[in-house]
């Protein structure tokens, strides 16, 4: 693998074109009419969309689509939350959608929505935007949009947004817990169900305020894929002689589901992912929809391999492991294949770095003098977590194609090359980590304040850190074609920089991926 790396702004790479906002993305009017939030994902031949109204209904929408109907289910026991699925659909087809009411009256005005290409389609290229730790009350929602409305400017053919959409965490000290927060949204009671309940009106508060008020309608014509992480289980991954959180507890789990059964759409069916892989066909949710593993899969130029490191995770000590066995043997498989030119892991927890926090791949953790190391125990910390590393690092090292991985949870950007994972020689074809950065993170300190350190490279890898994690809000480009996988990412500084500043961001570090193989 060959790489350029061009630092510094984007004008000088000649690409002021490339950076300008398109006529789409600086504005046409739009009337979101009833409808109070948005958020759809597609495809080759299937749309599924979550959407909220202001007020809630009895009788449920319908969705048009090319002279056929599609009828909404509500997701809620009051009617404010649906979603619907239009299936049977063509490939690479821009349709335009209409959302009426049972009477034929319009929610609101018609937009448009493409399908990815067939799977086996030839592909000249697709953009995608990547985040993560969009949730919380970090920073000010008009920041947050702001951030948003310039990813979009980009026209991104998909948004990735890799966990923690939702802090609410519920034990110890999180936000959850304190007086304020129970004074907004209330208290859950664990022994009643989550939805028809009183604990569905405090999710619906917790959620809105972060989900719902955050993404409005602006992603409805962008099909998103939403990746969980701890804080979506509405706690922190944490082990101690006085708690351990994860795996989640049954209350941790409705919470989550219920979450992503409201707002955000699972993933769909791939056919190239087995259809009884754990969390998916439950019998509340569509046919063939998955909850925690999911593909981004974009014709034959690439594959994205979506997956929750946290719902199946297992403390088995040496066999332990953060993605169930058949779940490695499906992403090992998908490696081993040669009918995507790019396959691109999206794990919720980075590879590459730690924090010295429980619930990573490493057993690195702070020493009395306050640095990391992998000399001391962490407290319940899992060798099979490593072997499980391991393994993937290797196969994905071994791919005839760019061994990439983008992932977040560090609230950080970063990227680093790793050529060694222990005795494991990786530098044929040094794996790519990248950071996608932070979309929410800020207000009221970066996580190293708390953690004691930012994230830094593990003891027992070799890695060259090209751009070590940097705590500052923004995003990511990947932009893919068949021969190359350009990263471009962004950074704002909620310290240092003005918010007008966000309008005008142009990516600060930008690498080319080559396939050479």
């Amino acid at each position: 693998m060959r790489r350029r790396e061009f630092l510094g702004q984007a004008t000088a790479l000649g690409a002021a074109a490339w950076l300008a906002p398109s006529a789409v993305a600086r504005g046409q009017e739009w009337n979101a009419g009833d409808v109070a939030h948005m958020l759809p994902t597609v495809s080759d031949d299937r749309i599924r969309i979550k959407f909220s109204l202001g007020d809630p209904t009895e009788s449920a929408p319908i969705l048009r689509v090319a002279g056929r109907v599609f009828t909404a289910r509500a997701t809620d026991t009051q009617g404010r939350l649906w979603s619907v699925d239009a299936t049977g659909l063509d490939p690479a087809t821009r349709y335009d959608l209409a959302l009426e009411n049972d009477r034929g009256s319009s929610l609101c005005d018609p937009w448009p929505l493409t399908t990815f290409p067939a799977i086996t389609d030839p592909v000249s290229s697709v953009r995608l935007l990547v985040f993560t730790c969009a949730g919380g009350r970090f920073l000010p929602m008009e920041t947050k949009h702001r951030l948003l409305a310039r990813a979009l400017s980009f026209d991104p053919n998909a948004m990735i947004a890799i966990g923690d959409h939702v802090y609410w965490d519920l034990r110890r000290t999180g936000m959850g817990s304190t007086p304020a927060s129970i004074e907004f949204a209330g208290r859950f009671d664990r022994s009643l169900p989550v939805l028809g309940s009183q604990n569905e009106a405090v999710l619906q508060r917790v959620v809105d305020s972060q989900v719902a008020d955050l993404y409005e309608t602006s992603l409805r014509s962008t099909p998103v894929f939403f990746v969980q992480d701890d804080h979506d289980y509405f706690e922190n991954d944490e082990a101690d002689s006085e708690i351990v959180t994860f795996p989640p507890d049954d209350f941790m789990m409705r919470l989550a589901r219920s979450s992503q059964l409201l707002y955000y759409p699972e993933f769909l069916p791939d056919a190239s992912r087995p259809r009884g892989l754990p969390g998916s066909a439950a019998a509340d949710r569509p046919g063939g929809v998955s909850e925690s593993f999911g593909t981004l899969r974009y014709g034959a130029l690439l594959e994205m391999l979506l997956y929750d490191c946290r719902r199946f995770m297992t403390l088995k000590g040496p066999t332990a492991t953060f993605v169930p066995e058949e779940v490695e043997r499906w992403m090992m498989s998908r490696m081993a294949a040669g009918d995507t030119q790019h396959l691109v892991h999206v794990p919720s927890t980075p590879v590459g770095w730690t924090a010295g926090k429980w619930g990573e791949w490493y057993p690195d953790v702070l020493d009395e003098d306050g640095r990391l190391s992998d000399s001391l125990e962490k407290f319940l910390w899992q060798e099979g977590w490593r072997g499980q590393h391991d393994r993937l690092l290797a196969a994905s090292s071994g791919m005839d194609r760019i061994p990439l991985w983008i992932s977040g949870d560090l609230h950080s950007l970063g990227e680093c090359r790793i050529q060694r994972s222990g005795d494991i020689d990786l530098s044929a074809n040094p794996v790519v980590s990248v950071l996608s950065g932070p979309l929410g993170t800020g207000r009221g300190g970066w996580p190293s304040q708390f953690r004691g350190t930012r994230g830094l490279t593990p003891g027992s890898l070799d890695v060259d850190e090209g751009l070590p994690c940097l705590e500052e809000n923004g995003f990511t480009l990947l932009d893919v074609t068949p021969d190359s996988i350009t990263v471009r990412l962004f950074r704002w500084s909620n310290r240092e920089d003005p918010i007008e500043a966000i309008d005008s961001l142009q990516p600060f570090r930008v690498t080319e991926l080559q396939r050479t193989r």
